[in-house]
């Protein structure tokens, strides 16, 4: 069997935050990107709050690279880069993941990747009344939580607790993959939820706490958001995060769980032991 071995972040220095990021991830196109509901320079504005606060420089988030070919072949297939598929046999120490998936939108894209694989667990929490509705793709949700209109904090916190504690003593993975859209927010065109600010980041904090505890390593990756203010909603999440112990240099805060933060809607990693956002 072929194993494919990737450097790519093998030197982030032990001093940086678990935040990748890179100014490209900003898009514009001669202006029409501000037709569009969704806010495409938010990340940039979340590392700007991050700033202003204090809370990190340049010099101690992570970059974003770009991978070379051979750094995409650990995770996907040569015959077919395109299609987003985790390759458990070619990365070693995973062989099972979790997607908590909380946009507000079904995730049918990661769904339809992983139908069938029994390597992937996916929870879905997303408003049933709304875009897209793929039938097909639910038969790969685990644990699906199928919300109403306008539901506000106090069940969905509740909903968003009990099943992120389900989803991971159902089954413990070796990495969760966490999809925190900010389209669950009230006032949301497209999400049609009623999360407040405060719901948005106690929520963000109820799964990293769950993957602290059971020591599980987890991705963020920040997801939709059709609102100028989720930049700062999210700058203030991941401030809590980080002085509730839950994220920080490796090495810092208690526990084992390695967590990282993504700042675009997909997903990266940095270093090899973090919790990244």
């Amino acid at each position: 069997m072929l194993v494919y071995i990737t450097l790519l972040y093998s030197r982030v220095p032990p001093s940086c935050l678990p935040i990748v990021y890179h100014p490209d991830y900003n898009i514009t196109f001669i202006g029409l990107e501000k037709l569009h509901p969704f806010d495409s320079g938010k990340w940039g504005k979340v590392i700007r709050f991050l700033k202003e606060d204090q809370f990190f420089t340049d010099r101690n988030i992570v970059e974003a690279l770009e991978a070379t070919e051979d750094d995409l072949l650990v995770v996907h297939t040569k015959r077919y880069l395109s299609r987003l598929k985790f390759l458990f046999e070619r990365v070693e120490g995973v062989s099972r993941a979790t997607i908590i998936d909380l946009d507000a939108h079904q995730g049918n894209g990661h769904e339809r990747d992983f139908l069938n694989d029994q390597r992937v667990f996916i929870m879905d929490m997303f408003n049933r009344h709304i875009y897209p509705g793929d039938v097909h793709a639910k038969k790969a949700i685990k644990r699906r939580v199928e919300l109403d209109w306008a539901t506000e904090d106090s069940e969905y916190l509740q909903k968003v607790e009990l099943h992120s504690e389900g989803a991971l003593n159902e089954v413990r993975p070796d990495i969760i993959v966490y999809n925190a859209g900010t389209d669950v927010l009230d006032g949301d065109p497209l999400g049609g939820l009623s999360i407040s600010p405060q719901g948005i980041i106690k929520r963000d904090e109820l799964v990293f706490r769950a993957a602290r505890r059971r020591g599980i390593p987890i991705l963020m990756v920040t997801s939709g958001g059709y609102q100028k203010k989720t930049a700062r909603i999210i700058a203030d999440s991941i401030l809590n995060l980080h002085q509730q112990g839950l994220i920080g240099p490796e090495g810092e805060g208690e526990g084992s769980a390695p967590m990282v933060t993504h700042m675009v809607g997909g997903a990266g990693s940095a270093g090899s032991a973090h919790t990244a956002v």
